[in-house]
């Protein structure tokens, strides 16, 4: 025989629903003096909070970055290809093409000689890491350390003879800035403007650092996009100064064998040897000469297509852009987050019981 017990049900009705939510909405009224006083408490902390927090300073660069040589057929093809929706560039290539040039700003060399740059502060030359270290107030902390109490961050100094210990403090810096205040973004692939962002609660270091961060990528991208150019130019350069060396020391031969030569019996020929030997070299040594010459101009002009040229747009400045904690946001937040942790923790205090 089959059982016909009725089967207990787990669902909940709509009316039970509603009556659970009437009786847990009249348990919170009913606590409504411990949860104002919470979001109170909150609010003062709040507001406490916003006025011991220092406001945060951000220092905007951006500049455009012209390369002739690669703007040629092929970057007017990518340039079509694009307008069509059609993107040809694989991201590799060049190290300062798309995302490789914005991670170059980020790098731990271009951060770490940033901080060795000088600047004037107070009317005293320091480094930017030493301005760094005066802004986190580490001397502080390190006035108990030997180790610790003599370091300086002179500016524009040699980087190889650094000790450990500031290789880890340089180390350290350069988390704090990549990670948090540094912020590198190319808008579009189709736009070659760069921006730079930085952050800190010190006005004049994120200006300082946002100009010598620009400043200091420049000169590395100019220096590198036109290395092989500059080369070229030096061993072309030698070499006509060499040359030239020569072809003077002939022309003052040939005229000293002629004046050994001179009135000289014509049947006495190999005397006069000496003089078309010289007279050869003049000629060699002149040939050589011009096309080492017309060579030079030519790589002048090479060198010239070859070192890209960089724009600065716009530069910080003071005063920048600052975001404070408000008092008001503060208030807010505070009470908000308060009331709902007191009237979490009522919740579970009466699910528990």
């Amino acid at each position: 025989m089959e059982n016909n017990l009725p089967v207990k049900s787990d669902e909940i009705s709509l009316k039970e629903l509603v009556q659970k939510g009437k009786e847990w909405w009249r348990y919170l009224l009913f606590q409504w003096k411990i949860i104002l006083a919470a979001a109170i408490i909150g609010a003062f902390l709040g507001l406490a909070y916003s006025f011991s927090i220092k406001p945060i300073y951000t220092a905007t660069l951006s500049f455009a970055l012209e390369d002739e040589k690669s703007g040629g057929t092929l970057g007017g093809a990518l340039g079509l290809a694009s307008s069509f929706g059609i993107d040809l560039d694989g991201g590799g290539g060049s190290i300062f093409t798309g995302s490789n040039l914005t991670e170059l700003f980020k790098s731990r060399s271009m951060v770490e000689k940033t901080l060795l740059s000088p600047v004037l502060v107070e009317g005293k030359t320091i480094s930017l890491a030493e301005m760094f270290i005066q802004n986190n107030n580490w001397r502080k902390g390190w006035s108990d350390n030997p180790k610790f109490a003599t370091l300086e961050f002179l500016p524009n100094a040699n980087r190889k003879l650094y000790t450990r210990i500031q290789d880890s403090i340089l180390g350290k810096m350069y988390q704090s800035l990549s990670k948090g205040s540094l912020s590198v973004a190319q808008k579009d692939k189709k736009i070659s403007i760069i921006s730079i962002d930085v952050t800190s609660q010190n006005e004049l270091f994120a200006k300082y650092f946002c100009e010598a961060l620009a400043k200091q990528v420049s000169d590395f991208y100019v220096e590198t996009k036109s290395k092989k150019a500059r080369l070229n130019m030096a061993i072309l350069r030698r070499q006509t100064d060499s040359i030239r060396g020569e072809l003077n020391g002939a022309i003052t031969g040939v005229a000293i064998a002629n004046d050994n030569t001179f009135n000289l019996n014509p049947a006495l020929n190999v005397r006069r040897a000496p003089s078309a030997r010289r007279q050869v070299d003049v000629q060699a040594n002149t040939a050589i000469l011009t096309e080492l010459v017309k060579q030079s101009e030519l790589a002048k002009v090479t060198l010239r297509k070859e070192t890209p040229l960089i724009q600065i747009i716009d530069r910080p400045i003071l005063p920048l852009t600052i975001d404070r904690f408000g008092k008001t946001k503060g208030i807010i937040i505070g009470g908000f987050l308060f009331g709902f942790l007191i009237i979490l923790f009522l919740t579970i205090k009466k699910m528990i019981k």
